[in-house]
């Protein structure tokens, strides 16, 4: 566990997470429930309150994927996602892990988030949201349609 000013972040198991948290970084209840399973899951805390959640899982050997990173939207802004995930990443370096890999809508704050921390865009996927989505996603009161795939290499 480390301690980040106020916060506590460390790995937890994905019951703990709180499900209003995980839905403000993915509507999909259907899409969360399959990622959960199996995942590793991290959780930055203030005070009791669980204020942060990550969540990964194997994708191939040595290679994560970043499903679900989110922040409790009365602390977002205070660098509550970038100390989760410089944890995340640590934790994984520090399991030997090669890369992670992720997918984001392709414009909004969380593209330069990640890029950020190091991140790259390495692709798009035309039309990912309008497929895998039974609502809108909207952000900005603009719909998501494409995803872009970021990657990160830990060696």
């Amino acid at each position: 566990m480390e301690e980040i000013m106020e916060l506590s972040v460390s790995q937890v198991d994905a019951q703990t997470l709180p499900w209003a948290l995980l839905l403000e970084a993915d509507p999909s209840e259907r899409n969360v429930c399959k990622y959960l399973e199996g995942s590793q899951c991290f959780s930055a805390t203030k005070g009791r309150d669980i204020v942060g959640a990550c969540v990964l899982n194997t994708i191939d050997d040595g290679v994560l994927e970043l499903f679900n990173i989110a922040v409790s939207p009365e602390v977002q802004g205070q660098g509550v996602g970038s100390a989760l995930l410089r944890y995340v990443i640590d934790q994984c370096r520090s399991k030997g892990v090669r890369r992670i890999e992720l997918g984001t809508g392709a414009f909004g704050y969380q593209l330069a988030f990640y890029q950020r921390l190091g991140f790259r865009v390495e692709r798009v996927v035309r039309d990912f949201f309008l497929d895998h989505y039974d609502e809108p996603v909207m952000e900005a009161g603009i719909q998501h349609k494409d995803m872009l795939r970021l990657g990160l290499d830990l060696e």
